[in-house]
């Protein structure tokens, strides 16, 4: 039997050292279905419950794995279902491939079944490169080309082969007009680094500031040493974007945490009394978060220019690899003696623990959410992999997780969509089988897909030499996201019919589908839950009661806010007295102590 094109095209992944790829069937791809059964299941074809799901696993696996993931789905609907997924890649900066069918093409331009225009669905999502194989000679080269690119522009790609074409045999290009070959599958590393002149700017203006905040984000996850080294020397503090989360321990005393709306108070100050700012592998949108225009000089480094004061007017851009630039800029930067700063950061970051564990210990109705993560964050293991959804469950991640050791976290960071983080945690477990993966989601996301990936998650722990995955659900039956950005933007009070969810068991079916369950309604049971689940043998759903009526009041909420979500108590809120008294209490604890 002749090789086909589909038969190559998994050859080529294995080539690439791909292990699995995240799909769905459907008959526009089932000359590559096929191919799986020839090829005895290489890579390993993890099928997803829907194709979205899909592409979130091979972002989640490559967020986690620093490799590139690779979904596959068929034409039509299923590449339709494909460009969630696909967006968070791209707004998140995240190497995945995408293996699209489509319909064949004796019918194209026939308004046949299920063919869609792919060329003009992918283009803006695939736009660093999308393209179709009409001929089994193109292969090699798409493949290859749209792998590389991945990986080198950090971005999705999309191959589009139509169903007759995967079952056509491969022929290879030859060496003749109008062909174009490829070359073996490579792992080229590179470190850019940035010209003399440019490092001795910088360090100037670093070694001229008095007062040194530093912003970094998942760009610089490579040079936690560095960035360290950077913040010793200049005894300045380190605000991490969201992204960033897992780029330095939390328990270093001089790490104020996230920044932004989702922040905590030690970072918005910093920003805003700091004179110099040096940002670090960061992309992070929110400017009003950073220091006033004019208040502070920056420097900024970033391996893609295009990011290159986008966010801050900054004097010095260094453009290159963080790790890399940070360790040539580094004996250029003098060492500053006065520690005055460092110490005011310091004291801040301990008062603001110390403020996040009172909060967290606010009585509530039944389980106050920030205890779910307090408790979490004092029990979880130091190789431990954590993923967030949208909504009100971030706020917790952002603020009470403390990452140490090895952890790493991760969320869709940009495009915030719902639904990503058990899918996430799914891709985390396939990139690491040997490390406890746990994942913070509401109930909304839960409903709205997170119960049907709990079957995947079931059908394929057994691949995972270390089985702990916990998915934690914060059980309020509420939007509750959207229900305080309603509050607390424009002053509406809770709409029921839009924000409240209907009640489910999801530690029942957790067990109804052969996973463990847990459900919690009492405070003292939830860190003997969560010792039981992080010590479990298999796959754990933590169902936590908790209370819609624990506000994510910014550290730095505005009077403006405040009046807002009064406003909405006045206009009929039905949780209208729960909103006043225990948002006052939690808010005080920053105060009070």
């Amino acid at each position: 039997m002749s090789e086909t094109v589909a038969d190559y095209l998994l050859e080529r992944l294995r080539d690439w050292g791909v292990e699995q790829v995240f799909a769905y069937p459907g008959d526009g791809i089932n000359g590559i279905v096929a191919a799986f059964g020839k090829a005895g299941n290489r890579p390993v074809f993890i099928q997803a419950r829907h194709e979205e799901m899909a592409a979130f696993e091979a972002v989640g696996y490559a967020k986690f794995s620093g490799q590139v993931g690779v979904c596959v789905a068929t034409s039509g609907p299923g590449a339709i279902h494909l460009l969630n997924g696909l967006y968070d890649a791209k707004l998140d900066h995240v190497p995945v491939v995408a293996v699209v069918g489509q319909t064949a093409r004796t019918a194209r331009g026939g308004s046949y079944q299920q063919e869609v225009d792919l060329q003009a669905l992918f283009k803006d999502v695939a736009s660093e490169y999308l393209v179709q194989v009409d001929v089994p000679e193109q292969l090699p080269n798409a493949l290859d080309r749209a792998i590389r690119t991945a990986v080198a522009r950090q971005a999705p790609t999309v191959v589009i082969i139509p169903a007759d074409v995967q079952e056509l045999p491969y022929s290879p290009p030859k060496h003749e007009f109008k062909h174009v070959p490829s070359s073996p599958p490579s792992d080229p590393v590179s470190i850019a680094v940035p010209a003399e002149a440019e490092l001795v700017r910088a360090a100037e203006l670093v070694n001229a500031g008095e007062r040194v905040a530093i912003l970094v984000g998942q760009g610089a996850r490579g040079a936690s040493d560095e960035v360290r080294a950077l913040a010793d020397l200049t005894g300045g503090g380190v605000a991490k974007a969201l992204l960033g989360k897992d780029v330095l321990s939390d328990e270093l005393p001089y790490v104020t945490g996230s920044i932004g709306l989702l922040g905590t108070r030690p970072s918005y100050e910093m920003m805003r009394d700091c004179d110099t700012l040096v940002i670090v592998g960061s992309n992070f949108p929110y400017s009003q978060f950073l220091p006033e225009y004019g208040k502070a000089r920056a420097v900024q480094i970033d391996v893609d220019g295009r990011n290159m004061g986008l966010r801050y007017p900054v004097e010095s851009t260094l453009l290159g690899d963080s790790g890399g630039t940070l360790r040539a800029l580094l004996p250029l930067v003098r060492r500053k003696e006065d520690r005055s700063w460092r110490a005011k950061v310091e004291r801040d970051v301990e008062q603001w623990w110390d403020v996040m564990a009172k909060q967290a210990a606010v009585a509530a109705d039944p389980v106050n959410p920030m205890r779910i993560v307090s408790e979490l964050s004092a029990r979880v293991p130091e190789d431990a992999i954590v993923t967030a959804d949208s909504g009100s469950a971030v706020n917790w991640y952002a603020r009470q997780l403390r990452m140490r050791g090895t952890m790493r976290g991760s969320l869709s960071g940009t495009l915030a969509t719902m639904g990503a983080a058990v899918p996430y945690a799914i891709g985390a477990k396939f990139a690491h089988p040997d490390r406890p993966v746990v994942a913070l989601v509401g109930d909304g996301a839960m409903q709205m897909n997170g119960l049907a990936e709990l079957l995947t998650l079931a059908r394929y722990r057994h691949l995972w030499a270390d089985q702990r995955c916990v998915v934690c659900v914060f059980h309020n039956n509420d939007l509750n996201q959207v229900t305080w950005e309603l509050r607390g933007m424009g002053g509406a009070p809770k709409f029921e019919e839009s924000q409240s969810l209907p009640e489910f068991d999801y530690a029942g079916f957790a067990r109804g589908i052969g996973l463990e369950g847990i459900a919690v309604d009492d405070p003292d049971d939830l860190g003997p839950a969560w010792d039981r689940a992080l010590t479990a043998d298999l796959p754990v759903v933590l169902d936590v009661r908790c209370d819609p009526d624990i506000p994510p009041i910014p550290p730095h909420a505005t009077f403006d806010q405040l009046k807002s979500v009064t406003e909405a108590v006045l206009r009929g809120d039905p949780d209208a007295w729960d909103v006043v008294v225990k948002g006052l209490w939690t808010k005080s604890r920053e105060f009070l102590g």
